[in-house]
């Protein structure tokens, strides 16, 4: 299973209906990045989504899947599990 990176703050109810969705599809390890509580870390986030402020923004291997809606609308069609398999 690929690398899941997310890009989340504590009060974040996307970012947990994202956590969520993605260990239902059986991820165990989310590699969260707190742009709270690491503010230069926004920047970062900034810099590989094109300028995206809002989180979640999820990563998933080296794609950038976007937000909780985005997250949920590749899963609809059919799009995560591949992806998340490493085979997309």
């Amino acid at each position: 299973m690929k690398r899941v990176l997310m890009y989340s703050t504590a009060v974040c109810p996307y970012c947990i209906r994202a956590e969520q969705l993605l260990k239902s599809k059986g991820v165990a390890d989310i590699e969260k990045v707190r742009v709270d509580l690491e503010p230069e870390r926004r920047e970062e986030m900034m810099a590989k989504t094109g300028g995206k402020r809002t989180v979640p923004q999820i990563f998933i291997g080296d794609t950038h899947v976007g937000g909780c809606d985005d997250l949920y609308a590749l899963d609809r069609a059919g799009g995560l599990l591949p992806l998340l398999a490493d085979e997309a």
